[in-house]
């Protein structure tokens, strides 16, 4: 049977939730609000929270230093495109780790882990040397595929684990309907597993958003993304935090608008899904 809440408990871990978020939320908060002060208030001490006069000249300063939609554009291509290709090769690989597994997958399953566990530091220099030799060097297509081969092993390891909780059996009623590999991936697979796909797809999307170490050290200008476009406003004349705070939250305001959307989606599902 259900334990009974009390009023009293609710109203107690509602607001422990409230205060957990907004700490975790202030910091995003706190970058906000700055954005909107001159830089004498953003480094006024003691800090001022809501009692400044608020402006918008640093988002001003900031669109007349700065093409914000060349990098917007940058950024939703190498994230995009990155998290595409993977699920593309992810989906068949995860599927014949799980379904036609052999002795050496686990072995394959832990190696691929192992390479997050190295410092991109440490293969930068090769790899800095291939897009020269390519001439691919500040190219978003190479950044898309490095991206790509990066969270690769995150991919196939969040796949695998869904696909494991799918029933073979049921693959096993396809093929005896006559479904091929094709087939059996498309239409059986693919629509049973969409809340793991989707899952993957929206952590990898966020990764390669906020990937900063190979976009700035692989890119100069033509593919720089919204990262470098932050890291342009740290100069050796020190920082400016008002503008520094203005161009994050121009940064990040596309991934809140996509995290609003995709919880107004999610609760409309499940709101569907208990009607229905």
């Amino acid at each position: 049977m259900a334990r009974a809440v009390t009023p009293g408990r609710k109203a107690f871990n509602t607001a422990v939730a409230w205060g957990v978020g907004l700490l975790i939320f202030f910091p995003i908060l706190w970058t906000i609000l700055t954005s909107f002060k001159t830089e004498a208030e953003a480094i006024a001490d003691p800090p001022l929270f809501l009692n400044f006069a608020w402006t918008l000249e640093n988002y001003a300063v900031v669109q007349e230093r700065s093409n914000y939609m060349r990098f917007l554009v940058n950024s939703v291509i190498i994230a995009g495109g990155s998290t595409l290709l993977g699920i593309l090769v992810g989906v068949p690989a995860a599927w014949s780790m799980a379904f036609a597994p052999s002795k050496r997958t686990k072995d394959i399953l832990l190696w691929m882990l192992s390479t997050k566990m190295l410092p991109a530091v440490g293969v930068l220099y090769p790899i800095y040397l291939i897009c020269i030799e390519l001439g691919v060097l500040d190219n978003r297509g190479a950044l898309v595929f490095i991206l790509m081969m990066i969270n690769l092993p995150i991919i196939v390891w969040m796949l695998y684990t869904y696909f494991r909780e799918i029933p073979g059996e049921i693959l096993e009623a396809a093929r005896m309907d006559g479904a091929g590999l094709r087939a059996e991936i498309l239409y059986v697979l693919t629509p049973m597993a969409i809340p793991g796909i989707a899952s993957t797809i929206l952590l990898n999307f966020i990764l390669a958003w906020n990937e900063a170490f190979w976009t700035l050290n692989l890119t100069a200008a033509s593919a720089a993304p919204l990262t470098a476009f932050i890291a342009s406003y740290s100069s050796p004349e020190g920082l400016f935090y008002a503008k520094l705070s203005a161009a994050s939250t121009m940064a990040i305001a596309p991934i809140l608008i996509l995290g609003w959307f995709s919880q107004k989606q999610l609760v409309r599902g499940l709101t569907f899904g208990a009607v229905k």
